[in-house]
């Protein structure tokens, strides 16, 4: 699949529910108001969407939300995916919030899940709280920890949070160090309306990058995962550090990836309303019309995306990104 600006497109991001058990300020507003689960997606649907996307050349799928781990038998949807892996699929992984990921780790293995995203903006308990709105660190961090132990390989996405949690960086890549997982530091986004302004919490990677440099002894990676990371190693360690830094270093004319919404929209750019309904295309016309529905989207999809951030300023796009997904 090749889009109208020559980008072969290899990646889909599945959000399987807008649904969450955290209230992430930078993501999401205290009262959600979430899909009727009528609208949604059933799991046979988004397996038999993925699967055909699987024909046509995407090697990668990463399951997400919301949190994909509070929708009921989302396990049955990673085995039926996981089953793909090394027949057309080269990956199929997961971004969770870690929450319920003890209870899971061993199912998400047995089903063909090598490598998770962890969000976990601070280890601090009151901050954690303070951040999410009512989480418990400890639980996530055991939720980690059973990972690793389980056999999958762990990586944290945190957002740099200016004035919240920027304080703590070094020590969250110390202690990834120390138990032998990666970590990715993400900008903040200009998605949905939250209940903060986000020009007071944006911290440019660029100048974190250099504090961590002074700090660590870090050498460029030419470490690939299909996304939109550029990647550090720790020396001495195997710990990767990876950038996500749609503001101030635009990744976007190596975009290779499409996202699935969980009622069935196709958007091509986190930064853009543009989408197709592969849903109704499905329902209404089977895998010829979702065929043509797919092909809609790829000759729409734009060069690139049109975050800003400015003080005043209205979300770049007013979804939140629980609903496109992480």
């Amino acid at each position: 699949m090749i889009d109208r600006h020559g980008r072969t497109i290899r990646y889909l991001r599945i959000s399987v529910t807008d649904r969450c058990d955290l209230r992430c300020r930078y993501c999401m507003a205290e009262q959600m108001t979430f899909l009727p689960r009528a609208k949604l997606l059933s799991l046979d649907e988004i397996a038999i969407i993925a699967e055909r996307f699987i024909a046509r050349g995407v090697t990668r799928i990463r399951l997400s939300g919301g949190e994909p781990l509070v929708r009921r038998d989302v396990v049955d949807l990673v085995k039926r995916l996981g089953g793909h892996v090394g027949y057309g699929l080269d990956e199929l992984t997961m971004t969770t919030n870690g929450t319920r990921l003890a209870d899971h780790a061993d199912a998400l293995v047995a089903a063909g899940v090598r490598r998770i995203n962890v969000s976990l903006d601070s280890r601090d308990p009151e901050r954690f709280r303070y951040i999410t709105r009512h989480g418990d660190v400890g639980q996530v961090i055991h939720g980690i920890l059973s990972a690793r132990d389980a056999g999958l390989s762990v990586k944290i996405n945190m957002v740099a949070l200016k004035g919240l949690n920027e304080d703590e960086i070094g020590s969250m890549l110390s202690w990834c160090v120390s138990e032998g997982l990666d970590l990715s530091l993400i900008e903040t986004m200009p998605l949905g309306a939250i209940d903060e302004d986000r020009v007071d919490r944006f911290l440019p990677l660029t100048a974190v990058f250099d504090t961590l440099a002074a700090a660590f002894p870090l050498v460029r990676a030419g470490h690939r995962t299909g996304g939109p990371a550029r990647y550090w190693q720790v020396e001495g360690s195997g710990t990767r550090l990876g950038l996500i830094s749609p503001l101030t270093a635009n990744f976007c004319d190596g975009c290779n990836r499409v996202r699935l919404t969980t009622e069935g929209k196709l958007y091509m750019c986190l930064g853009h309303e543009d989408q197709v309904d592969l849903k109704a295309a499905l329902r209404n016309g089977g895998i010829d019309a979702l065929d043509a529905a797919i092909d809609t989207g790829l000759a729409i999809k734009p060069a690139r995306h049109d975050f800003r951030i400015e003080a005043g300023s209205a979300p770049a796009v007013s979804r939140h990104m629980s609903v496109t997904g992480g």
